[in-house]
């Protein structure tokens, strides 16, 4: 049982919830739940390479509230992380495509879509989301692939990180939203 100041526990209950974190092992796919931070392709590019699974599946259309993808250049977030692994030495015949989702939980839904249609038997993968972002693309992609095993290997964006989410109002906005949506949106 830990003990400590109120506020000392609280923050770290909820940085333990919210920032998952697992060391990379082999796996089936190395999936990547969409958005506009080339950082996680970079990151499941490096995860690739090292050899830990045969396919990267990055997953987005854009974001729904937005309504278009706001990538400059680019008309989905599929694409523009396609191009981030391909610069980053992963060859294109291991990307696998999913340009529909235009949230995390479609994201999920509809990567299963394509896994499925691939004949892709997922036992075991890799989720590269954001770190404060890491719990509830978890949450979503355990859903659909119940049976699996996942390795959450993040990147830090936004400047938002374990160490650092609690020191600055907008960053706390962000994680404590994330709460609030690991809840709410189930």
């Amino acid at each position: 049982m830990r003990k400590g100041n109120g506020k000392g526990k609280f923050i770290e209950d909820i940085t333990d919830f919210i920032f998952v974190e697992h060391q990379p092992e082999k796996a089936d796919v190395i999936f990547i739940p969409g958005g506009d931070q080339g950082a996680l392709a970079v990151t499941a590019a490096k995860l690739y390479r090292g050899g830990y699974a045969p396919w990267v599946l990055p997953s987005g259309r854009f974001s729904k509230p937005v309504g278009r993808c706001m990538i400059p250049g680019y008309e989905t977030e599929w694409e523009f992380l396609r191009d981030i692994l391909v610069e980053h030495g992963v060859p294109k015949e291991a990307v696998l495509e999913e340009r529909q989702a235009t949230f995390t939980y479609e994201n999920a839904i509809f990567s299963r879509k394509v896994t499925d249609a691939f004949g892709i038997e997922v036992k075991r993968a890799i989720l590269c989301p954001q770190a404060c972002h890491a719990r509830r693309a978890l949450l979503y992609y355990e859903v659909l692939y119940p049976d699996a095993e996942f390795f959450v290997c993040p990147t830090v964006t936004r400047g938002i990180s374990r160490e650092n989410w609690f020191l600055e109002d907008g960053k706390i906005d962000v994680v404590l939203g994330e709460m609030e949506k690991c809840g709410g949106q189930f």
